[in-house]
């Protein structure tokens, strides 16, 4: 398995962006130099292509965070080559010939087998250089520029941070300690008057569907960031609750998604669209030239949005009218949890963030919640009452297994912990029973703890109801559910 110190046995090393280097790009590359000449080597930061950078924030970025990118047309072939935000033999960067290439990459995996580390799931290379040096105890303290340029790489490449899915873009975001000015300078000299008139000229070229309250909106080719520029004027509009901006790149189409209503949700909208994510509020996605088959872009997010509102069922938890005498009962196997009293966490009344691999929730320290910790990383807030009659405290150290270990921020402070460091196991004691049934549709479930959104569950998944408190509605996603519950004999 390829790890970053496996480059420190060459000691001159091509660190290559793709041709058109964006902020991500140059960011990811200034990263990689900075850790191999902090260890001796001789790197230099390359890229190449049919023409030099020209966009005014990219020129400020490299004369204002000191970046040392050269223009190059070859390079020796002894070098050692790494690839960032890019992978070798792609069409986006030149080919050069090297010692030995490595690649350093977010997007999808190309498959040539050059060793590395590709996480297509990252909304940023920039995370990824970033977990990679935090690993290995990097001083990014000892070197000033290099967080601003990291958090402006993933600021660039997820629309103004509104694209944040992964739980690592947002530890980084969080934890980087960067320069505000410098950061304020390169956002505000991000837009060209020829970029103010795509904006101007995409707010009048619109298509709206008052029943459902959309927008959709076109815009000629600019930078993503003029995407979520446009949509952030257009959900001003009346009666426009959701909006989607999108334009054409060479191998598809950006979209810039907005949300201002409870009963839509930008990410999940998003994922629903197209290949993308982010915040409830704000999210991106990327449809292939493929997925639109005939029609034409328009025509296809045009439908495709009619029929997403018309993809769901819609259930209030105060106000259900399911039919539980009709859904099996089930009670929970015997397998060990997580079990955090909030306040042992931070004091009674703070406003918590917990992350988790499934997305971010709120909810404040109180006596009387606890928060779960389930097989798969996903935590859920229960009341002290429901889990006195749910679980049994156990003996042994509780230590999960997860893609990735959720963690509590305080809201007030910024302080981020572990939520494992907390946990004690329990094991549910069989005494507390739900009905639930499979979901044959898209569902939206509305709970107090959801009041800026909802649980969203797929067919396959499973809407519960607990048998002892009917008010208690929730989704169990499918592979949770066979794993955790098993059916018994209805009273």
């Amino acid at each position: 398995m390829f790890n970053i110190k496996d480059l420190l046995k060459y000691d001159d090393i091509a660190v290559q962006c793709h041709d058109y280097p964006d902020a991500d790009a140059l960011a990811s590359a200034y990263a990689v130099f900075t850790y191999l000449k902090d260890n001796g080597k001789r790197p230099r930061i390359i890229y190449s292509g049919n023409a030099e950078i020209t966009k005014p924030n990219l020129l400020k970025m490299i004369g204002l965070l000191s970046i040392p990118i050269e223009y190059v047309k070859a390079i020796p072939p002894n070098n050692a080559l790494v690839m960032v935000d890019c992978q070798y033999g792609e069409s986006n960067a030149a080919r050069f010939d090297a010692k030995e290439v490595f690649q350093l990459d977010h997007h999808e995996d190309s498959g040539n087998g050059c060793p590395g580390i590709v996480r297509s799931a990252l909304g940023s290379c920039s995370t990824l250089i970033w977990d990679l040096l935090k690993n290995e105890g990097f001083p990014f303290e000892k070197h000033p520029h290099l967080p601003t340029a990291l958090y402006y790489g993933l600021y660039t490449d997820t629309s103004s941070l509104e694209e944040i899915a992964h739980p690592l873009d947002k530890d980084m975001r969080d934890e980087l300690e960067f320069d505000r000015a410098a950061l304020n300078t390169l956002r505000f000299n991000n837009l060209t008057m020829d970029e103010l008139n795509i904006a101007g000229l995409a707010l009048t070229r619109y298509r709206t569907d008052e029943e459902n309250g959309f927008a959709v909106f076109h815009a000629e080719a600019c930078d993503q960031n003029i995407l979520g520029f446009i949509s952030d004027l257009a959900l001003q509009v009346e009666n426009v609750d959701v909006c989607i901006v999108y334009n054409t790149l060479p191998n598809g189409y950006k979209l810039s998604i907005r949300s201002c209503t409870r009963e839509v949700m930008a990410n999940e909208f998003a994922a629903f669209l197209a290949s993308g994510g982010g915040h409830k509020q704000k999210a991106g996605g990327f449809i292939p030239h493929a997925a639109t088959g005939d029609a034409s872009i328009n025509e296809y997010i045009w439908n495709r949005t009619r029929e997403y509102f018309s993809s769901y069922d819609t259930v209030m938890a105060d106000n259900h009218g399911l039919n539980t005498s009709a859904m099996p009962r089930y009670k929970k196997l015997a397998i060990p949890v997580g079990c955090v009293l909030s306040t042992d966490i931070f004091a009674p009344g703070t406003p918590m963030l917990i992350r988790t691999l499934e997305g971010d929730s709120d909810v404040a320290a109180s006596e009387g919640i606890f928060l779960m910790i389930g097989i798969e990383g996903e935590v859920y807030p229960i009341k002290e009452e429901t889990f006195a009659k749910s679980y049994a405290p156990a003996d042994n150290i509780f230590k999960g297994e997860y893609t990735y270990s959720p963690t509590v921020k305080n809201k007030i402070t910024g302080e981020t912990v572990p939520l494992e460091a907390f946990a004690r196991p329990c094991v549910p004691t069989g005494q507390s029973h739900i009905h639930a049934a499979p979901i044959a549709k898209c569902t939206k479930v509305f709970t107090p703890w959801t009041p800026d959104g909802y649980m969203f569950g797929r067919p396959g998944d499973y809407i519960a109801v607990r048998v002892d408190s009917p008010g208690d509605v929730y989704i169990i996603k499918k592979e949770i559910f066979e794993r955790t519950y098993a059916a018994m004999s209805n009273p």
